[in-house]
């Protein structure tokens, strides 16, 4: 069984940002492969079969900053090992398009996955970091906060069909395979 954990914030406000493509990928996987969420307390889940594997999607609904708690709960439930755990969230030093696997490592300063490091007591989980590029003026927290422009949104489109792809290849072959390919 394999846990992919779409990182993002709960609510309309944050729905369509930019730290959310997280979220906007795991909602895409399920869609494709017939999979329906249902809100359980403080996280959306979607149980399935993607690549042929059994997968569990996850949006933590607790803010990106307490993902972590999400995540270890649900893998104490399903007693998932860190190595079946991909967590799929923004980089904002990836410019929108370009995505990059990675085994394991640090947070990256990336909070989310800090606390997921933090709660589940490894960083040895995989992780699918979609680039949302930076601003070129203005603050960052305002910039990830902020949603796609218009002019955004066919790039977005195709990197979140590149990514779902790489995660179908994540799933069959590995994270080595899926940072052969895709990185």
């Amino acid at each position: 069984m394999f846990l992919i954990v779409g990182l993002g914030n709960p609510g309309k406000a944050y729905e369509r940002t930019r730290h959310n493509i997280g979220f906007m990928l795991v909602d895409r996987l399920a869609s494709l492969n017939g999979m329906r969420f249902s809100v359980q307390g403080n996280l959306c889940r979607a149980k399935g079969i993607i690549a042929g594997e059994d997968v569990v999607l996850l949006k933590p609904l607790s803010y990106m900053n307490l993902s972590g708690t999400v995540v270890s709960r649900v893998m104490r439930e399903l007693n998932a090992s860190i190595e079946s755990v991909l967590a799929v969230y923004d980089d904002c030093d990836l410019p929108l398009g370009k995505m990059r696997f990675r085994k394991n490592g640090a947070s990256g300063g990336h909070n989310g996955v800090r606390s997921i490091i933090e709660s589940v007591g490894s960083a040895g989980f995989s992780r699918l970091r979609l680039g949302i590029g930076r601003p070129e003026e203005g603050e960052l927290k305002d910039y990830v906060l902020s949603p796609f422009s218009g002019s955004e949104k066919p790039a977005l489109d195709e990197s979140l069909s590149r990514a779902v792809s790489g995660v179908e290849v994540f799933l069959r072959d590995g994270v080595d395979v899926a940072m052969n390919g895709f990185n």
